[in-house]
């Protein structure tokens, strides 16, 4: 099985809260890298599921399409 794809990214946090991270990590185990991803993939994975969110998206959604359609009416004249 070949490794997922990742993605390197650049993050600035108070250093309290790095100290707070890497404590964690080094109690559970885990590399720093790891912890930080198990703490996006919950803020996702809560995100996500709220309604809210949901009809933020849906009208995001919507208003790029209807943009979309405007553009495509002006280049395809």
């Amino acid at each position: 099985m070949s490794p997922v794809p990742t993605k390197v990214l650049s993050l600035r946090i108070p250093e309290e809260l790095a100290e707070e991270v890497r404590a964690v990590a080094y109690a559970n185990r885990v590399s720093v890298s790891r912890a930080i991803r198990i703490a996006i993939e919950a803020y996702v994975d809560k995100t996500v599921k709220d309604p809210e969110f949901q009809k933020r998206v849906k009208k995001r959604l919507e208003d790029d399409m209807k943009a979309a359609r405007q553009l495509a009416a002006r280049v395809t004249k």
